[in-house]
């Protein structure tokens, strides 16, 4: 059967780019109709949209011939999936707020369907506390809000607020409709109103200015968790070290380099419902050098390391320990051995324990287990995403309140 999609078009320059999102959701497979807003019929015409989408745009709540048949409840609940593309600062605000002053806010009011606003906007009006706020809100409540793009703006300035590209929203449309989570707004996801805080990545420890330690880790796991986690309804935190990896929709990113920033920003992000230590932490840091170490002969300056702070172990100490504490252990031999020593040694709750003594280190695949007091739980090998959606309902069956 084809999916349905009900698309709200908001007033921004950026609203000429859902003429080509409405082209790749038809080519798709799947069907559209358009509600375009005041705002937005500046922009681009009702009939262009009809066009495109093959189906009549409704502009107006008092339409007499659809509201007689209340016709902006039937638009809230045959389509599956809402999609608000651009949502720009005013209509996020009323969303956040359950303002319902036009047909666009009504039906957003009145769905039981999963809803996708992507944002488009000025920087600092993106920036502001109150649009951040009103994004959190609509996350807590159940929408998807994707991140915006950075770049130049039509206003002249730059930075983050730009409207993603059609093909990125339609993958995050894509991504929605098959999520295993949440079928509706009614049904809120499992872990909505749970914060959880994510570390990710390698991390970077500097021997002077052009060189450092590191590892293999490419943050894949990490973030395909993340994103798992918000698609479930989470607040998701996310501590990432240096990676080549776009930020997951729904997520907030806190960039670091060395083990002692990741640290400090896993304790700033606190407290948290559940806390996931997924990252490759360098246990050993150099005292850097202030200007570039010069090879002198065929004898290598010498180099004196000291141990890391140990984040996993010190989290589990915190007076704001989470609730649910999550080790990692990437091991190359004896690995449930290593992984239930680590697991009395840290004072966490679960280890997940993997072989990276192949190509699992920026490779597509896992093959995990679930290392804890209970006994050990052995998962076959999958790609990333999949081990990711595992441990996902795995944590929100641990979270759920007691019956």
């Amino acid at each position: 059967m084809e999916k349905r999609i009900l698309l709200i078009v908001g007033g921004g320059i950026a609203a000429y780019k859902a003429c080509e999102l409405i082209r790749l959701i038809r080519k798709a497979g799947m069907t559209v109709r358009c509600v375009l807003t005041d705002g937005g019929a500046q922009f681009i015409t009702p009939m262009t949209l009809a066009a495109l989408s093959e189906q009549p745009v409704h502009t107006s709540l008092w339409d007499l011939k659809d509201e007689a048949e209340m016709g902006h409840i039937q638009l809230s609940r045959e389509a599956d999936l809402v999609v608000v593309c651009p949502a720009t600062a005013d209509l996020l605000a009323k969303m956040a707020a359950g303002i319902a002053d036009s047909l666009a806010t009504t039906l957003l009011l009145a769905t039981d369907k999963p809803v996708l606003a992507v944002p488009a906007m000025n920087v600092r009006m993106w920036d502001h506390a109150a649009t951040r706020r009103n994004v959190a809100q609509l996350r807590v409540d159940g929408i998807t809000v994707m991140q915006p793009d950075q770049g130049p703006m039509a206003c002249g300035e730059f930075g983050e607020g730009r409207l993603p590209e059609p093909e990125a929203i339609l993958a995050e449309i894509e991504r929605r409709l098959s999520q295993p989570f949440a079928s509706s707004m009614i049904e809120k996801p499992p872990l909505t109103g749970k914060h959880i805080l994510i570390t990710a990545g390698p991390t970077h420890e500097p021997i002077d200015p052009v060189r450092y330690i590191a590892n293999r880790s490419s943050g894949k796991q990490g973030y395909a968790i993340a994103a798992a986690l918000a698609q479930a309804g989470a607040n998701v935190s996310l501590v990432s070290g240096p990676v080549a990896l776009s930020t997951p929709p729904g997520v907030t990113r806190i960039d670091v380099e060395t083990a002692r920033e990741m640290q400090a920003a896993v304790y700033a992000a606190l407290p948290a419902d559940a806390a996931i230590m997924v990252a490759a932490v360098a246990d050993w840091r150099a005292e850097a050098n202030g200007q570039k170490i010069k090879k002198k002969g065929n004898t290598p300056p010498p180099l004196t390391l000291t141990e890391n702070p140990d984040i996993l172990a010190g989290l589990a100490q915190h007076p704001q320990r989470p609730g649910l504490l999550i080790g990692f252990a990437a091991e190359t031999e004896n690995i449930l051995d290593h992984a239930r020593a680590k697991l009395a040694r840290k004072g966490c709750d679960w280890i997940v324990a993997n072989d990276v003594s192949g190509d699992v280190m920026g490779g597509e695949t896992n093959s995990v287990h679930i290392v804890s007091k209970d006994g050990t739980e052995s998962w076959e090998k999958l790609p990333k995403d999949a081990v990711a959606r595992k441990l996902t309902e795995k944590i929100i069956h641990a979270l759920a309140p007691a019956s």
